[in-house]
């Protein structure tokens, strides 16, 4: 990370990349997305719930080298301690008549407890056990919807009020003071820490579909369901050992040049 990067993240739990991908991968992956959400007939082990692909990430090779761009893969091996690991990685479609409910505030540890989700500043980088990047393949303007972000809740140290932002229930109002509605474009990636307090608006454009991918890393030591074999036959031989579980000392090949930087 840059030093500007490493301070933004840690001050805001966010970080916005601005044009992080080419038009040509941005292109490419799009045409993807929308084969995939198109497709009357998936391959075996794709399947689609509402604004939910699963699985998506693996669907096209497009998509997959998103896993790793390199306009971003040096931060998640610093989020990670160079011990990466890809648990899920789904694409999301949001259309008016999919999303006309809003996603309500959350976070880790108020989801799973405050014990499930940790930020640590050490030796000068970051360590975050959940990392969630969100490439961005169309545009999404003020008043469309979508993101909602806490900035520097991931660091609080004190549970939120129930009451505070109508308990968290986003609606189709203006936002209460505090609260801020990202709104990247087509080709930006958007990067949180999962204990950051997050939530999304309902999609209100009746003519343009929102379409992200999101993608979920903890450290390599962290349990998480297995893929079906389906999807792992798909990956590439560099994304399998992305998805792959490991020990604490063990050294993935996909991050052994983050060893030689830090050493």
């Amino acid at each position: 990370m840059t030093p500007e990067q490493r301070y933004l993240f840690d001050v805001q739990g966010f970080l916005l990349l601005s044009g992080a991908l080419s038009d040509d991968e941005v292109a490419s992956a799009r045409t993807a997305a929308e084969k995939y959400s198109r497709s009357e007939s998936l391959p075996i082990g794709f399947s689609v719930e509402g604004l939910l692909h699963k699985h998506g990430f693996a669907f096209d090779p497009s998509l997959q080298s998103l896993t790793m761009h390199p306009s971003y893969w040096p931060i998640i091996l610093e989020l990670t301690n160079g011990k990466p690991r890809l648990v899920s990685g789904t694409l999301q479609i949001s259309r008016h008549d999919l999303q006309d409910e809003a996603t309500r505030l959350h976070c880790a540890r108020e989801d799973w407890g405050w014990d499930s989700s940790r930020y640590q500043v050490k030796q000068g980088r970051i360590f975050t056990d959940h990392v969630v990047i969100f490439p961005y393949l169309t545009d999404v303007y003020p008043g469309d919807g979508g993101v909602v972000v806490l900035p520097g809740s991931h660091k609080s140290e004190f549970d939120r009020p129930s009451e505070l932002f109508d308990g968290g229930m986003l609606g189709n109002g203006p936002l209460p003071d505090g609260l801020v509605n990202v709104t990247p474009k087509a080709g930006d990636v958007l990067i949180i820490s999962e204990s950051l307090t997050h939530g999304a608006l309902p999609w209100i454009p009746v003519n343009r579909e929102r379409i992200i991918l999101v993608l979920r890393y903890r450290s390599q030591t962290a349990s998480a369901s297995e893929l079906p074999k389906e999807i792992l036959n798909r990956l590439s031989p560099d994304v399998r050992e992305l998805v792959a579980p490991a020990g604490p000392t063990d050294e993935k090949k996909i991050a052994e040049h983050w060893q030689k930087k830090v050493e």
